[in-house]
């Protein structure tokens, strides 16, 4: 087959002919203090994109003065509408520019591009949202009973300086969750990207400036979790921490924040049911759940890695899954044809390969994929979308987040059956379930325990409405009025008149 390859832009390619990607502080390129680096490879061919800069403890403390700085700076006069008509620049230069940022994704993470382009749409909507939450700040006037003529009010104020620790799988929109709430509520932050990708957030911070961002707002310092990451997470003046990634590392954040008691938002591992009874509509729900675990290559944290079927239709539905992914193009991330991009590194790619043969030797069915990609696709780091039937929950695939392009089909008997099996994680992140009893769907929503539930449909998000997680997928709101609470404090006032 014949594919089409995109040309990224001028702008991009410029940015990518730099090679070696400085931290960005106080609003402007800045060497590490150290002289090592992180060598970026194009998931899709791997060959060398560039290198980053090893950031360290040093330079994290140089980042967070100049954030502290700007928190009590000019930033800290500006009025929420002043921030709100910065939000509407953004949204401007996103609406401008969203495709170069998108372009540097594909190559640095491997995501098709025509996924991360795709993505626009969302990321201009977290803009607008925030942009309105910037005129949503605000306290109470409060009854209260003590003697005298006692007025009693709350008021929200800014946290201060935010660590925000982005994850690899989708930087390009997973860093406005940060920004656009820093940007609406008047805090600062330091970005602390993820080496395996983050040359779109340094490109999009970068370009921010463009738009009358003032200097220190948002500062990026690339580097290793063990230094950077650990250092952010434990420095005595970064107030909070916003972090997405695995449950493992989401627990040494939560040790190394204990130093100064940060307040934490946490979005961490899943492992998500969808659930599939007998009455679905399977020609929606079989392209739904089957794009609800490869999209992104299966690398989305709220991922339906576990789709369990009703037992009088498992059969069918695997051989219809299976039939569906031959549909789908495998290929490199700037093809436009490719639906399934590559894993992000070849560490990954053999865990992941690692955990397709626990599935076969616990017994599991192999009914498609579970083989290396034809070789036509060279040296990138592809895993072939993998679908295991009949697994049950005592088997490795069943039980832990694979991040990767691989499925279990589980099979039910009954609607308790479903509920037991869903539950049946130390993770409690997402789930959906697919009929067209909504009485039995509803059931279902109420009793997974899971912070978001989709219906007839699955990776919906509307930052107006967000999502949470439960049990070890963390907490803390993404979206909704209840988002911004990571950001702000609130301050109690009594006046005695």
């Amino acid at each position: 087959m014949t594919m089409t390859t995109h040309q990224i832009s001028a702008s991009a390619a410029q940015f990518l002919q730099r090679g070696q990607h400085s931290l960005f502080i106080d609003g402007d390129r800045v060497p590490a203090a150290a002289r090592g680096t992180i060598e970026v490879r194009n998931p899709s061919t791997h060959e060398i994109l560039g290198h980053l800069a090893a950031g360290s403890a040093e330079d994290v403390g140089q980042a967070v003065r100049a954030a502290r700085a700007a928190f009590n700076g000019e930033w800290s006069r500006w009025t929420p509408y002043d921030r709100q008509a910065l939000l509407f620049r953004a949204y401007d230069l996103l609406e401008r520019r969203f495709d170069e940022v998108a372009e540097i994704e594909s190559l640095d993470m491997g995501a098709p591009i025509s996924r991360t382009r795709g993505s626009k749409a969302g990321a201009l909507r977290m803009v607008q949202f925030f942009a309105a939450m910037a005129l949503s700040v605000r306290g109470e006037t409060l009854p209260n009973g003590l003697p005298g003529n006692v007025t009693t009010m709350t008021l929200k104020r800014p946290a201060g300086v935010i660590g925000g620790i982005i994850p690899w799988n989708g930087s390009l929109t997973a860093l406005w969750w940060i920004v656009g709430a820093v940007m609406a509520t008047g805090c600062t932050t330091v970005l602390k990207p993820a080496t395996e990708a983050s040359l779109s957030v340094l490109y999009l911070v970068e370009i921010l400036h463009e738009i009358g961002l003032p200097s220190g707002v948002i500062n990026v310092v690339t580097g290793h979790g063990s230094d950077a990451g650990n250092a952010l997470a434990s420095h005595p003046d970064v107030d909070r921490i916003a972090f997405t990634g695995s449950t493992a590392t989401g627990r040494q954040i939560i040790d190394a924040s204990k130093v100064n008691i940060k307040r934490l938002q946490l979005e961490l591992g899943g492992k998500s049911p969808d659930i599939v009874f007998a009455d679905a509509d399977l020609d929606k729900a079989v392209p739904g759940a089957a794009m609800g675990i490869f999209g992104n290559s299966g690398q989305i944290c709220f991922a339906g890695s576990r789709i369990l079927v009703e037992r009088s239709i498992a059969k069918e539905f695997g051989a219809r899954i299976a039939a569906y992914l031959k549909s789908l193009q495998m290929g490199s991330s700037m093809n436009l044809d490719t639906h399934i991009g590559p894993v992000i590194s070849e560490q990954h790619r053999e865990t992941v390969l690692s955990y397709i043969e626990a599935g076969k030797s616990e017994g599991a069915e192999l009914i498609a994929g579970g083989q290396m990609p034809d070789e036509a696709l060279g040296r990138g780091y592809f895993v072939a979308p993998t679908v295991f039937a009949n697994v049950d929950m005592g088997m490795r695939i069943a039980r832990e987040e694979i991040f990767g392009p691989v499925v279990s089909i589980i099979p039910f008997d009954s609607k308790e059956d479903a509920i037991r099996i869903g539950n049946d994680t130390e993770y409690g992140l997402a789930g959906a379930v697919w009929s067209r009893d909504i009485s039995t769907a509803l059931d279902v929503v109420d009793r997974i325990h899971a912070g978001v539930m989709w219906v007839n449909c699955y990776g919906l998000i509307d930052p107006l409405v967000g999502f949470n997680g439960a049990k070890m997928s963390g907490y803390g709101a993404k979206g909704s009025i209840a988002h911004l609470d990571t950001y702000l404090y609130t301050k109690s006032v009594y006046i005695q008149r």
